[in-house]
């Protein structure tokens, strides 16, 4: 993640300024690329930690994610809060979601799609990686339910067919299915879900990847400052951000600080990626919110102080909307 000091040198460096927002958005296309480069630049290929996997053992974690059997009452997957069928974005667009039991969790569903680019996983960064994030849900009494690590390995050691899939995905190992294997594998699947838009062509160097109303609002997302924290290949995940960070947005949820206790991380939470975030409503740890434009202007308002029109939130918009998966664009 770059720093704001370091976003700011970039934008001197290709002197995009306020200034020059507006007409004749063709011409400015060279600059936009390549502020947009330096402050995000093209999704890479493959996701850190991605260098072992198999196809056995990217196969073993798909059938596990999309698998209810990991619940306690086999009505779970890792796909019904995370849903990566009918084209969805990495979510059950809920603002918090069902478990098992018919409860729900405190905070919204993050997708899944590119959360492998992040630096922690979960809203309050409580898991480290991928892995460690696949053994949280399936033990959480909230969530899938499932009473203990030996219990679900038990389950699935009972299956014929994951005897086999485990057998081929870890071939080395003496003890196949375990508990750690299993996370392991749903990781590997997990890094697979790279995402390509609109967006990375233009950053490819497509000149007509945007439409002009598009790449005004690229230009206007910069300017007003939306990079100081949605910036990377997935535009967000790099860092955490008090919500209201200069006027105040009042939340109960202590986000951060209930993992480290700092108190300098309360209202903190992992800023969210932009990558597919047309398809991923209701907004904010909470998901309260439904309407992106809405959202737009409620985060330049509390991180940026800055108050947009409705025309500005609708450009805004239509450039978020470029973020979209070219292969889930309905």
């Amino acid at each position: 993640m770059k720093s704001s000091l370091s976003i700011a040198m970039s934008l001197a460096a290709v002197g995009l300024t306020a200034s020059v927002l507006g007409a004749d958005i063709k011409s400015k296309i060279p600059d936009l690329r390549e502020t947009a480069k330096l402050l995000i630049d093209v999704m890479p290929s493959r996701m850190p930690g991605s260098e072992n996997d198999t196809p056995a053992k990217i196969e073993l974690g798909k059938k596990l994610y999309f698998d209810v059997r990991l619940s306690v009452n086999d009505s779970q997957s890792c796909n019904t809060c995370h849903r990566l069928d009918e084209k969805r974005g990495g979510v059950d667009n809920e603002p918090t979601s069902q478990g098992a039991h018919g409860q729900r969790g405190n905070r919204n569903s993050p997708t899944v799609l590119n959360a492998g680019f992040y630096i922690a996983q979960f809203w309050d960064g409580r898991a480290k990686d991928l892995v460690e994030q696949a053994k949280g849900p399936v033990l959480n009494p909230v969530e899938m339910a499932m009473p203990s690590e030996p219990e679900v390995v038990k389950k699935l050691s009972a299956i014929k067919e994951y005897q086999d899939l485990f057998a081929k995905a870890f071939p080395t190992e003496t003890e196949k299915i375990t508990y750690d294997n299993i996370a392991r594998a749903i990781a590997a699947f997990e890094r697979t879900l790279i995402t390509y838009d609109r967006f990375n062509d233009f950053l490819k160097g497509d000149d007509k990847a945007l439409t002009d109303k598009e790449l005004e609002g690229l230009e206007l997302f910069i300017n007003t400052g939306c990079t100081t924290c949605h910036n990377g290949p997935a535009m967000g995940g790099g860092s955490f951000q008090k919500v209201g960070l200069i006027n105040e947005y009042k939340t109960e949820d202590k986000g951060r600080y209930d993992v480290t206790k700092d108190e300098d991380d309360i209202g903190k939470f992992k800023v969210p990626s932009l990558r597919n975030i047309a398809l991923t409503a209701p907004y904010f740890h909470h998901g309260r919110y439904k309407n992106l434009a809405d959202v737009v202007k409620l985060m330049a308002y509390h991180q940026l102080d800055k108050r947009l029109t409705d025309a500005e939130a609708d450009t805004l918009v239509a450039f978020l909307k470029t973020l979209t998966d070219k292969e889930r664009v309905k």
